[in-house]
């Protein structure tokens, strides 16, 4: 049903955890199965993400995409973090049955959330970033 990488990535995080202070931190859920991801970015004065964590509540596929979007985020432009699209993450992890894919959007809505809080703090738009809605009361 899982693929290895999903199993690895449940079974071992990476990037788990908070930042003090971030750059930005982005909340994201989803109200009808109950997963909830928060997002943290630590971005340096070049627009690069130096550092990212997660911390999810959520089902082994939703660790695992949070986890997985944080491998792909880590080290990259804003811009290029923006590019991280759900079909990415799934790729990334192998596949995902196509109950969880909801899963994989969430990462990607996670990472959007947290470049949002961290263009609206430091006052400047990233091209083609919207203001993140979700379905848990957040915006």
């Amino acid at each position: 049903m899982y693929s290895e990488k999903v199993m690895d990535h449940f079974s071992n995080p990476r990037n788990m955890g908070e930042i003090e202070n971030p750059s930005g931190v982005g909340t994201v859920g989803n109200a009808k199965c109950g997963d909830i991801m928060r997002m943290y970015l630590d971005v340096d004065e070049n627009g690069v993400i130096r550092d990212v964590k997660f911390k999810t509540f959520g089902c082994g596929a939703a660790v695992a995409t949070s986890s997985m979007a944080t491998e792909l985020v880590k080290g990259k432009t804003v811009e290029e973090a923006l590019q991280v699209t759900n079909k990415a993450v799934m790729e990334a992890l192998d596949g995902l049955p196509p109950v969880k894919v909801h899963c994989s959007l969430l990462a990607e809505e996670a990472i959007h959330a947290a470049l949002w809080d961290y263009a609206k703090k430091q006052g400047i738009t990233i091209e083609g970033l919207q203001e993140p809605v979700n379905d848990i009361g957040e915006k």
